[in-house]
């Protein structure tokens, strides 16, 4: 498929999603403008808006040239009295929060962060679904805290637990954009790397694709991604569900398909590599000799 910008017909998120359409999200905002020099860690403040604005707008047009649908505002933790925890871990505090935003008349999607295992005081995922939907979330879904695969599998419980019940919502996706197999009920902060050594679990743009695909098999039709999800991830989850939404993202026309350009290198063995066999297959090494396979997350 030839990459084109595609068509931009002004649709509504729900419109999108009720007639099957896969809605791209956006990546990593927090950590990535961290890693660029405009946001401290801690805290994780989003003064970056106020105080260098055009580094937060490169990025918004950096995920949108990889083919994002939707651009979230970074307003993490930007209250006057600052949370203790802005994430949804609790299902109590997301049920307020969506029979709040109910009152504006709005489709609300609600996402939190949050395992296999549930939220902080056991409900499970099913029941965090459930109850989002019936409080009025019309897209429920888990962002953050965890990799891919084991927020796709606390999305498989969410899906199983709503079609028990016999509710009906549209799903949601933006996992992390590491490998944390060895991560708790806490997930990615009780890990002794977090937030400055996490490079080495980073995912790959081949992994991104497989996560994409399964989600879209799984349901999921509303698939992005959260801190360590760079545009060339987004990328990769646009390239990946293409034949579905029918069209390239505009960062495709300096990226070859399964690393097709490099058919012109001038190393044959590289050359060899112009193939999806190779990269769907391939096993990363860390580069490091003693590098450990899993860390023992902390207490």
């Amino acid at each position: 498929m030839a990459p084109t910008r595609g068509p931009r017909v002004k649709k509504g998120l729900l419109e999108r999603l009720d007639s099957g359409e896969v809605v791209v999200g956006d990546g990593s905002f927090l950590l990535t403008l961290e890693k660029r020099g405009y946001v401290k860690a801690g805290l994780w403040t989003p003064e970056a808006v106020a105080e260098h604005p055009h580094a937060f707008r490169q990025l918004h047009m950096e995920f949108l040239r990889a083919g994002s649908d939707v651009m979230q505002t970074f307003t993490f933790s930007a209250s006057d009295d600052n949370m203790e925890s802005q994430y949804f871990e609790h299902a109590v505090e997301a049920v307020w929060a969506v029979e709040v935003l109910k009152e504006s008349g709005k489709p609300v999607a609600a996402t939190m962060c949050i395992g296999p295992e549930g939220d902080i005081h056991g409900v499970t995922p099913g029941e965090c679904a459930v109850k989002l939907v019936k409080a009025g979330a019309s897209v429920v879904g888990v962002n953050c805290q965890f990799g891919p695969w084991t927020s796709l599998k606390t999305m498989s419980l969410m899906k199983e637990a709503l079609q028990a019940a016999g509710l009906r919502a549209h799903l949601m996706v933006q996992s992390l954009g590491f490998h944390m197999p060895d991560c708790g009920k806490g997930g990615f902060l009780d890990l002794p790397e977090y937030p400055f050594a996490l490079e080495p679990r980073v995912a790959t743009r081949w992994d991104i694709q497989k996560y994409a695909r399964e989600a879209y098999n799984l349901g999921v039709r509303y698939i992005g991604g959260c801190c360590g999800f760079e545009p060339y991830h987004i990328r990769a989850i646009a390239e990946e569900l293409a034949p579905e939404r029918g069209f390239l993202p505009p960062a495709s026309e300096k990226h070859g398909s399964w690393g097709s350009g490099l058919n012109t290198h001038t190393k044959p063995w590289i050359r060899a590599r112009a193939r999806r066999e190779y990269w769907e297959n391939l096993r990363p090494a860390s580069g490091r000799p003693l590098c450990p396979s899993l860390s023992k997350p902390d207490a």
